[in-house]
């Protein structure tokens, strides 16, 4: 879309805004605000559940419905597509990939799915072995399919596409693996490849022939050191796993790019060093993939500060003039506003307490790091606020032009970084470069209470021109959905325990809740058939505390067997209530088999499980009943059995893939061990 220079300004900023308010529509693009007010501040007590449909995947939802012509499309775990009738509830069709099971174990993070885009009569998404597919939007049928990663490499796909000028847009996931990342863009008529830009570079001196060569090699090689690309360094990392957002007047394509591989940088690319274009964003043009220019959060990122965050694009008066900015509450803690022309950084402020960096130079744009986070340097353990899980992660956040405020879900977990002088690079499971004891928590009762205790979500109100709260509500657990706000004065956002609540957008006051009856991490979608407006939202524990943070999930009293979900709303609808649950989760442990090992077997044991079995089972060998309780098996009674199972890979097809290329008998003896005692231990702790 092309705007000419002859038109005058507040025709330019019409349309513009119309554009955005457009492409928030059909794409998901910024900022999850939406001008509806039929349920308002006023008539909020009115509204009910209007239809509910109780989806085939219990996983992790993550995905934002869309809506076009009277059809509501979302996708769920395992990369699956819903088409419903988006006033009555009716399933339209359902598409499943059929995703192998086995693809699970490259998934840092759950087999989420964060959604599907539209465009001219199809539906697009992406897969979890890295598949983008283009359906028919009545039918469900497959247009064309293409592989955009290759099958044998760590690369997954959970985020959303977006369209840009006929061109589907998606990136991946895969860093905690070990992976290379990049952003293509394909033909939406027929899957073509039209561009793609790697985000790190590759082995010096060998091009990879695409539109990305020159800015790697004129800006990005010369800020990395030693041999990154290699399998034991972690090959750089900087997927695109989530957020992008588009321009329509500048003609330019924003794209948030994650954390570095491997996370420790002294392994990964040692000394000084940017290694762009790490925890960045990039602005590129979407015909040709083009470099503009680049902002880094996060220089040298060491601590997976990803700045695949939310992005917002809008119009803020700042010293008095109006200002074309992108806002982003990334990982790292900082409320960033930057010129969306430029790339140059306007003002950035800690929009939770931090303690990696002192501050943000504003003539240079680069954080004040301090330097006892330099955990890889010093070699002395550092306790980092925000940890891994960021000071916000993926849930979107949103913002209200009416009240001037960004809505975040924000979050206070601090995180343990150091150096594993045992690390080495493994072909299967994640591989960061710490001691990732770390990223459990702590045995002893006490000082896991203390740290419990210092985990914290929240509902933030931010004031993106002042840079400074506006108000905060306290969510019952720290990791809760996205966000929606509305003209109609709400915002909407569901949590941790189940709670599907509507807020007062001017004042945080809690006006409607809902019991979801299972933990909500989705961001919500409103829309209006006929007159009538909706509100969507999908509901399912799981993503990353649902997996390696299943003993956090217990402590918050989640319900152990997942129910996931569509829900929707409307005003005096008479749906029928949702069935009651119980929500007790102390089911007995049965009598574990007696220890067989010693403790130094077991130590060894509890090293190697996590580093690779965490990810999917837990800290202590107890999930939050997304996989199998490890407790409960009947194989670790039975050291034959074990290791057919975990060793040879016996139910790869039902995703436990084995990890013979990882450990030897031995090994798989001693994580066998761990589990055997931490069976007994809860056992007597029952």
């Amino acid at each position: 879309m092309g705007l000419t220079t002859s038109m005058d300004e507040g025709t330019r900023k019409a349309l513009e805004d119309l554009c955005l308010k457009v492409l928030t529509f059909v794409n998901k693009q910024p900022g999850r605000e939406a001008r509806l007010d039929q349920i308002n501040d006023q008539t909020i007590g009115r509204l009910s559940l209007a239809w509910s449909y109780d989806l085939d995947t219990a996983r992790g939802q993550e995905a934002t419905p869309i809506v076009v012509d009277g059809r509501l499309y979302t996708t769920s775990a395992w990369s699956k597509v819903q088409a419903f009738d988006a006033v009555s509830g009716r399933l339209l069709w359902q598409y499943d990939p059929q995703v192998p099971m086995a693809t699970g174990v490259k998934a840092c993070c759950d087999v989420i799915n964060r959604g599907a885009a539209y465009w001219d009569g199809h539906v697009y998404v992406g897969t979890l072995d890295g598949r983008l597919i283009s359906l028919d939007a009545k039918t469900g049928r497959v247009a064309w399919s293409v592989q955009t990663t290759d099958p044998a490499s760590k690369l997954t796909i959970t985020g959303a596409p977006r369209i840009v000028k006929g061109r589907v847009i998606i990136g991946n996931g895969g860093a905690e693996l070990g992976a290379r990342g990049y952003v293509s863009a394909y033909d939406a008529a027929t899957g073509k490849k039209l561009w793609r830009f790697y985000t790190v570079p590759g082995e010096p001196g060998k091009p990879d022939g695409e539109v990305s060569d020159k800015p790697l090699a004129e800006l990005a090689t010369k800020t990395w050191n030693g041999q990154w690309w290699t399998t034991r360094s972690g090959g750089g990392g900087g997927t695109v796993w989530d957020s992008m957002a588009y321009d329509p007047v500048l003609d330019l394509l924003y794209v948030g790019v994650g954390n570095a591989s491997v996370w420790n940088k002294g392994v990964r690319a040692p000394g000084d060093g940017d290694n762009l274009f790490v925890g960045s964003i990039l602005a590129l043009r979407p015909e040709t993939g083009e470099y503009v220019w680049h902002y880094q959060n996060t220089p040298g990122d060491k601590w997976d500060y990803t700045s695949t965050q939310h992005m917002i694009l809008t119009t803020l008066r700042i010293g008095g003039q109006d200002r074309k900015v992108l806002m982003q509450a990334p990982k790292n803690g900082y409320f960033y506003i930057i010129d969306r022309a430029t790339g140059k950084l306007i003002s950035a402020e800690p929009y939770i307490p931090l303690n990696w960096s002192d501050g943000i130079d504003l003539a240079t744009g680069r954080p004040r790091i301090k330097p006892e986070a330099h955990y890889d340097v010093t070699g002395k353990p550092w306790i980092a606020l925000p940890g891994s899980m960021g000071g916000h992660n993926w849930q979107p956040m949103s913002y209200d032009p009416a009240t001037g405020l960004v809505y975040i879900p924000a979050q206070e977990i601090g995180g343990l970084y150091q150096n594993d002088p045992d690390y080495t690079s493994r072909p299967i499971g994640p591989n960061l470069g710490i001691d990732i004891n770390g990223l459990s928590l702590p045995d002893d009762e006490a000082l896991k209470a203390q740290v419990m205790q210092s985990i914290r979500g929240y509902l933030l109100a931010w004031d993106p021109v002042q840079q400074k709260p506006a108000w905060r509500v306290p969510n019952p657990g720290f990791l809760n959905g996205g966000v929606l706000s509305t003209a109609g004065n709400l915002v909407f956002q569901g949590d941790m325990n189940g709670g599907f609540n509507a807020y007062d957008a001017r004042t945080g006051r809690k006006l409607w809740s809902f019991d979801a009856q299972d933990t909500i991490l989705a961001a919500p979608v409103t829309y209006s058939v006929k007159g009538r407006q909706y509100v969507t939202v999908l509901v399912g524990f799981g993503g990353a505390i649902g997996t390696f943070g299943g003993e956090v999930s217990w402590k918050n009293g989640l319900p152990r067997h997942n129910r996931s979900r569509v829900l929707t709303f409307a005003l005096d609808a008479r749906a029928p209530a949702l069935p009651p649950v119980s929500r007790d989760i102390a089911e007995p442990i049965p009598t574990p088999p007696a220890q067989f090992a010693d403790d130094a077997t077991i130590r060894h044991g509890s090293y190697l499980y996590l580093n690779t079995c965490m990810t999917c089972h837990g800290g202590v060998a107890r999930s939050a009943g997304l996989v199998p309780d490890l407790r409960r098996s009947a194989v670790i009674g039975d050291k034959q059995a074990f290791y057919a199972v975990v060793g040879e890979g016996l139910l790869a097809e039902r995703g436990m893939v084995g990890f013979a290329k990882n450990y030897s008998p031995a090994d798989i003896e001693a994580i066998r061990a761990f589990i055997v005692s931490r069976a007994n231990k809860d056992f007597s702790a029952r």
